[in-house]
């Protein structure tokens, strides 16, 4: 009899296990699926991370992109003295509240053109890292400085206008002593003594100071830079150097004979910081901003004297390479329409672009 009493008690203790083990079965299968579902919030929330980190990296990443954005511009313009730089500088202020940038001037101790080393780190470090002054248009009389030499992934645009030799320093022989139409009123250092109404070519006649031909010397070293050997007069190096610097590291270079094709210039291929550039320009409010007061052209015998001078040579070859370069800019960018010049546009465009 015991051994029949065992058969339902077997019976129900394997019902029992099955019970168990389907509770078991759904228990596991449901752990399992809420692991899965936490498995795809975390690699939903990694791939969230990564996309943002990409996205930070190409934004810190200095790239062709990233150099031509509108609010990193920076422009430097280290303006050569009396080559109209006082008038272009005008148009800038007019624009930089309409455009909205931000014009800074460097204003050097006793208007040196060159910074110690230190000097030039820091000026490096302030003008790519103050962010709150971008996008920004930076001008004084300073030779260059390449800031590619103090660890500078980020390089400014670079531009700048130069003058005939002779005639730029003739300019400023007479600014010197009768001043200009924008500060009249103006009393300098070189307005009194015995030499204050002497004539250029009365100062060369003497062989003065403010007439030596190491005056010419200022625009080959405004581009070769802080070397030594550019501060040199007539140094074949530094022209070298000057032409390497222009060619390499100066977005636009113009001439003060040709002011307006440089404004055009300029505005068409910097419109979000020079746009109306050229109608201030025409319109006569800035062109002529600082003229210098009774300048007179030196005499055929002067002329003779300065180009007999290996100096000279070397500033007016110089003066002919930007000249040069200037004319085919001008030719590639610029036409003429019923008389008026306009930028020539839409040269290129992208095609077969992969994939689709």
């Amino acid at each position: 009899m015991a051994k029949f009493s065992m058969i339902p008690h077997r019976a129900m203790l394997q019902n029992r296990l099955s019970v168990v083990l389907v509770v078991v079965v759904v228990v596991a299968v449901l752990f399992l699926e809420r692991q899965i579902h936490q498995l795809n919030y975390s690699l939903r929330r990694i791939e969230e991370t990564l996309e943002k980190s990409n996205s930070r990296r190409m934004r810190s990443t200095p790239s062709i992109a990233s150099k031509s954005s509108t609010d990193e511009f920076v422009v430097i313009y280290n303006r050569v003295p009396k080559t109209g730089s006082t008038s272009f500088t005008g148009i800038a202020y007019d624009l930089c509240h309409s455009n909205r940038f931000n014009v800074l001037h460097i204003n050097t101790t006793r208007n040196m053109h060159t910074m110690s080393v230190a000097d030039q780190m820091k000026f490096v470090h302030n003008v790519t890292s103050w962010t709150a002054k971008k996008p920004a248009f930076y001008h004084g009389h300073l030779a260059f400085i390449d800031f590619g030499s103090y660890g500078s992934s980020q390089q400014p645009l670079y531009i700048n206008i130069i003058r005939r030799p002779l005639d730029r320093l003739v300019s400023y022989y007479y600014f010197l002593r009768n001043g200009d139409d924008l500060r009249p009123k103006l009393r300098r250092a070189r307005q009194q003594g015995s030499t204050y109404k002497e004539t250029f070519d009365q100062c060369v006649a003497r062989r003065g100071y403010d007439c030596s031909e190491q005056k010419l010397w200022i625009q080959v070293p405004f581009f070769c830079g802080h070397a030594q050997e550019c501060w040199v007069p007539g140094s074949r190096w530094a022209l070298e150097q000057a032409k390497f610097n222009l060619a390499n590291h100066y977005m636009l270079v113009g001439v003060t004979e040709e002011m307006e094709e440089f404004v055009i210039m300029l505005e068409s291929a910097l419109p979000s910081m020079f746009r109306g550039a050229v109608e201030l320009f025409r319109t006569g409010q800035k062109s002529h901003l600082r003229k210098t007061s009774h300048k007179l052209a030196p005499s055929e015998e002067t002329v003779k004297f300065f180009q007999a001078s290996p100096i000279w040579e070397v500033e007016e070859e110089f003066y002919n390479f930007v000249l040069d370069n200037f004319h085919m800019q001008k030719k590639r960018s610029l036409k003429t329409v019923d008389g008026a010049v306009v930028p020539i546009s839409g040269q290129f465009l992208y095609e077969k672009i992969r994939p689709k």
